[in-house]
């Protein structure tokens, strides 16, 4: 069975990313799940199209959440 893949995208600094990154990792726990995170500040296209939403997080490459991660949703975006 296929892991859904999960990117944080956020920036160094982001207390919201930390956050998000700490929802996620606590659910990877009891869900597996390939996660990674990318820095919007390694990629300009990025950095335009993600400054003012970060975090912002993806499943399978479908932006799921911004701003912030809520956890019951995180486990019913997984499936």
């Amino acid at each position: 069975m296929r892991q859904p893949s999960v990117i944080l995208y956020g920036r160094p600094g982001c207390h919201l990313c930390d956050d998000a990154r700490r929802v996620l990792l606590r659910v990877r726990e009891q869900r597996p799940f390939a996660f990674c995170e990318r820095s919007i500040e390694d990629d300009d296209g990025l950095l335009r199209a993600y400054l003012e939403r970060i975090p912002v997080v993806t499943i399978d490459g479908v932006e799921t959440f911004e701003l912030f991660v809520d956890e019951a949703d995180l486990v019913r975006a997984l499936g």
